[in-house]
């Protein structure tokens, strides 16, 4: 299933061992194929950045995780999306690789993207809801 992360989930996942790490692991095992854009990498570098700076990585360094997302992500270019589409214009890119790589769901911890809902027929889900989206029956 293609998938986008947003920076939030990629970050968290990265330094910390919770759902978000758990959906990175589905990625890793070729569960989800993750799409980002060169905007959306360069945001989890730039908030990456800026968290180890302010000491939020007290359990372990993020580095060698998204060193390895980086090079495991498949890269589009953004399709257009004409007007704003969410509440926070720093949303919209992922709406806009989404589109572009045709993917199903954007995974995030983001309230103004959870707001959207489905727009395009994609689905916005949690860490958590694609967790348990990934383990239902078929």
């Amino acid at each position: 299933m293609k998938a986008v992360f947003d920076a939030n989930v990629v970050i968290a996942g990265a330094g910390w061992r919770r759902e978000s790490h758990r959906c990175l692991v589905q990625a890793a095992r070729r569960r989800v194929l993750p799409f980002a854009t060169l905007w959306i990498l360069e945001e989890i570098r730039r908030t990456s950045k800026a968290m180890e700076a302010r000491g939020t990585f007290k359990e372990h360094s993020p580095w060698a995780i998204l060193n390895w997302w980086d090079g495991f992500v498949r890269l589009v270019e953004p399709a257009p999306l004409g007007k704003q589409r969410s509440r926070d214009a720093q949303d919209d890119p992922y709406l806009a690789c989404a589109l572009s790589a045709g993917a199903k769901v954007i995974v995030t911890l983001d309230q103004d993207l959870l707001a959207l809902e489905k727009p395009f027929g994609i689905e916005i889900l949690t860490p958590r809801a694609l967790l348990i989206w990934l383990h239902r029956p078929l």
